[in-house]
């Protein structure tokens, strides 16, 4: 079981990896390809909604054909030959298509690992194991930052996403052979998601999940890269470093939330608290937006630490669900994230190019702005939600 869910781990590194590298490959695909910022917006959007779209049936192959087959067919097919098609893309619609499908393949992995753990350890340590597979998963999340300009400024861009596709090949035969799903519960094939939606109590949960990651997650993945070319005229390199300090910053702060919940007897006040400040950060970005210096990159760095809030909040839900529908359960909540961010690409790509780069900040003004104001709305639904600890 371990080595499986070890297995799982490392495929969701590379899930971390492919929906944040568009950051770090933003000036290289705009020199050899002439693609700006706003087809690289579409492109993640696509990345998240085709892995949220994903949600739905793979929650129910969860439980109905378990974690193993589910997560080592799609990322093998999806993950890998999405990244074969990117490798050897030579327009947006190309890269796109690439991202869609890595999309897909990227979808079962983490909830296969909560899943596990959901049905095989105790309850009151979800929290904890949550918050590690994403500390963990994080260090793609690194590897996408400086390591990626290294690697393409090395060996090109192309020669790198045919190794990454033949890693992520390796790494769903691992899958495969090392996963063992946990014993089926009576009931499992029964149930749907119309039954979580029938629970008042998981609604503001949901609204919680739609803004909390979808802001960190974004300017990671894509805006942070555009964002220091523009304004600051930063080269491969310097957004490596940014971007590297960031990621940091979540893989910290995904470990510090996971036993959080157990310090203070509280998940809402947590997830709460941690969501108030990372929209703060984002006011910050909002009200000086070309500071430079230690500043901004401090500023994302805050941004980073507090944002993690995702599987505090998963870890939420999942105390409301009954054991037949953990598997659809937890993609539903996953659902919402993952969706969020896909349909907030698409916003905010048409919102930077929509207003005049005079000065070159204010693009990037107007979709700070937007982050802080969602991430405020929804905490004000999720003041409603009850809280629950295990």
């Amino acid at each position: 079981m371990r080595a499986g869910i070890a297995a799982l781990v490392a495929a969701y590194v590379l899930s971390q990896f492919y929906r944040a590298f568009l950051a770090v490959m933003a000036p290289v695909l705009k020199t050899d390809l002439g693609i700006g910022a706003e087809d690289l917006a579409a492109a993640s959007g696509l990345w998240f909604l085709t892995f949220a779209a994903a949600q739905i049936p793979v929650g129910s192959a969860l439980d109905r054909i378990g974690p193993r087959r589910t997560a080592a067919v799609l990322f093998g097919l999806c993950a890998g030959g999405g990244a074969l098609v990117f490798a050897a893309a030579s327009s947006a619609w190309q890269i796109q298509l690439a991202m869609a499908l890595i999309g897909v393949g990227c979808s079962p992995v983490l909830m296969a690992t909560y899943y596990i753990f959901a049905r095989t350890y105790a309850p009151a340590i979800f929290g904890t194991l949550a918050g590690a597979v994403i500390g963990i998963g994080n260090l793609g999340n690194i590897a996408g930052s400086l390591p990626l300009a290294w690697a393409v400024e090395s060996f090109g861009w192309r020669e790198t996403l045919v190794a990454l596709a033949a890693v992520s090949l390796v790494i769903a035969g691992l899958v495969a052979l090392l996963t063992r799903d946990p014993e089926r519960v009576e009931g499992q094939a029964r149930g749907s998601v119309l039954d979580l939606l029938r629970m008042p109590a998981i609604w503001p949960i949901l609204a919680m999940m739609s803004v909390a990651y979808m802001p960190p997650a974004a300017l990671r993945g894509l805006w942070a890269g555009p964002y220091y070319a523009d304004v600051f005229g930063a080269d491969t390199a310097r957004i490596g470093q940014v971007t590297l300090a960031m990621g940091l910053a979540m893989v910290a702060g995904n470990f510090a939330y996971g036993p959080l919940d157990r310090l203070f007897h509280s998940r809402k006040r947590v997830i709460l608290t941690g969501n108030l400040i990372c929209a703060g950060g984002f006011l910050a970005l909002w009200a000086m937006p070309a500071a430079g210096g230690w500043v901004t990159p401090g500023l994302m760095v805050l941004i980073g630490l507090t944002g993690a809030t995702f599987a505090m909040i998963v870890a939420h839900g999942r105390a409301f669900f009954p054991p037949h529908l953990v598997g659809r359960g937890v993609t539903l909540i996953n659902l919402f994230g993952m969706g969020s961010v896909g349909i907030s690409q698409m916003i905010t790509g048409r919102l930077h190019a929509a207003i005049a780069p005079t000065p070159p900040e204010a693009p990037y003004q107007a979709l700070f702005l937007f982050y802080a104001l969602v991430m405020l709305a929804g905490c004000a639904i999720y003041l409603l939600a009850q809280d629950r600890t295990d």
